[in-house]
């Protein structure tokens, strides 16, 4: 991760980043596969290009990550400051020659009438040209009067190319073009064809990840065919180009991920040990650079074929992911379901979130089938057909939850199971829900002597005092005996990036 002094950023006056949003007027228009082949084609010519993703998603980006070759960052103004949002561009892109911003949903889709947290918002914050993809099934002149209105509904927003999704023939292509160029003096930069071979399989969360598809290599290099045959890559290079420099002001400060900086880091040097595999995969890049920034040594180690927690560790980090999927191969490595309740009724801290808190109950439930979990906490989780919980959360902070001292939590829930069988005189729940459903509607984050587990997902962006408060945990576990005179970790402000 870049780190970026206080004495650089006096010198830096302005940081150039070329940088593009994608969006569409409505979803399932064809976004992501465009952002893949864009990416992978631009990789293969040579080029540096970072990837981001618009919202708090997990599977998109870990796409985006293995068609750039290069670890994906989302940006969410529900949960991060606009001064973040552009500090993460500017950090995680200043040695690429492009960035490119994936939208979700509609262009002008958000959680209010405003559209706060819409794809255009995005594209304002950075100010960054954007890019339309618009489906072209049984459309042509039809097209321009969507663009135009795209164009017009908010003249703050650059609509600097379209790119024509699905096109049948020649004469579609033609037709549609023309008219978007004539009538939106907007320039068309690619026409897609029909293919079937450019499709990604879905599941109830999303798309699939990627790491579970043996071909995503020969995949990926075929949406990357593609692109670069239909797509003028030189003009949206050029358009790119064209978004205006980052200034950087040190006199200003903002909590931002790239901008603490610990002053005192813990003398014990924790091991946080973190689940990651097929089964656990969702976890904000941010999440992870943050402990380890704080001074923590993280150890990463499978649920499904190791059979015993790492030695020596301090805490445990579990993420979200699949666990339903993977049940029966979950189910069948006991010795480390074992370990890892013992760890738990030992006072280990450990932090679950969403699948994390799955496999922390007693069992999940699959359709007819049952599967045995660690058993740590005092409920059963069941599969849905449908969504139990998606999309923002905003929680309220009971006194007694140890993992968060700020009153208010802002995150995201997207769960297909729910809680049954919770014997709640065992446990306390950590937050109020003010936005969400989280556990049943009212409460959310389950919490058991020094385990936290809960649907909601945070990012460190929005949240640092999580990690910070990890460390803490861990420090106080590693050393019983020196609670109280260990030295905490503190965080200080640094600069930040803002436009000029």
């Amino acid at each position: 991760m870049l780190n970026i002094q206080d004495q650089d950023i006096q010198q830096a006056n302005k940081l150039h980043v070329p940088r593009i949003v994608i969006g569409a007027p409505q979803g399932r228009s064809g976004k992501t596969t465009f952002t893949l082949g864009l990416l992978r084609a631009l990789k293969r010519n040579g080029h540096k290009v970072q990837p981001y993703k618009k919202g708090l998603d997990f599977i998109d980006p870990s796409w985006h990550s293995a068609a750039a070759e290069r670890v994906a960052r989302n940006l969410d103004p529900f949960v991060m400051s606009k001064e973040d949002i552009c500090h993460s561009v500017a950090l995680h892109s200043s040695d690429c020659q492009i960035s490119i911003i994936e939208g979700s949903m509609g262009l002008y889709d958000g959680s209010d009438i405003q559209g706060s947290t819409s794809t255009a918002e995005i594209a304002k914050i950075t100010q960054s040209p954007l890019l339309l993809v618009l489906d072209a099934t049984r459309i042509t002149r039809s097209a321009a009067a969507i663009v135009m209105g795209c164009q017009h509904f908010d003249p703050e927003i650059n609509i600097a190319g379209v790119i024509l999704n699905k096109v049948a023939r020649s004469r579609h292509e033609k037709v549609a073009r023309e008219a978007i160029e004539t009538y939106c003096q907007i320039p068309v930069l690619g026409a897609i064809p029909k293919d079937s071979l450019i499709s990604i399989p879905d599941r109830h969360l999303g798309l699939v990840m990627n790491g579970e598809m043996v071909e995503t290599e020969r995949l990926l290099d075929h949406i990357g065919d593609v692109i670069s045959e239909n797509v003028d890559l030189t003009r949206i290079l050029s358009i790119a180009q064209s978004a205006p420099s980052f200034e950087v002001f040190p006199q200003a400060e903002c909590f931002s991920l790239s901008g603490y900086s610990l002053k005192a880091k813990s003398l014990s040097s924790p091991r946080i040990g973190v689940i990651r595999d097929a089964a656990f995969s969702f976890y904000y890049p941010e999440n992870l650079e943050m402990l380890e920034s704080m001074g923590a040594e993280l150890v990463y180690f499978s649920a499904l074929n190791q059979e015993a927690l790492p030695q020596n560790l301090d805490a445990l980090y579990i993420g979200g992911g699949f666990p339903e999927v993977f049940a029966e191969q979950l189910a069948q490595n006991v010795t480390l379901r074992a370990d890892i309740r013992r760890a738990g009724e030992d006072g280990m801290p450990i932090y679950a979130e969403c699948g994390g808190l799955m496999y922390l109950g007693r069992s999940i439930y699959t359709g007819e089938s049952q599967y045995d979990m660690v058993g740590l906490l005092p409920l059963d989780t069941q599969m849905q057909k449908k969504p139990q919980g998606h999309g923002y959360t905003v929680l309220r902070g009971s006194e007694d939850n140890l993992w968060f001292k700020q009153s208010i939590v802002r995150g995201h829930e997207f769960h297909n199971s729910k809680i049954i069988n919770l014997d709640k005189s065992k446990i306390n729940f950590g937050f109020k829900v003010e936005r969400g459903h989280g556990i049943d509607g009212e409460n959310e984050g389950i919490c058991y002597k020094n385990v936290f587990a809960a649907y909601n997902h945070i990012h460190a962006i929005g949240c640092p005092q999580w990690a910070e408060q990890m460390l803490i945990m861990a420090d106080d576990y590693h050393k019983p005996e020196k609670v109280n005179s260990l030295p905490k970790p503190r965080l200080t402000r640094m600069s930040k990036y803002q436009l000029a």
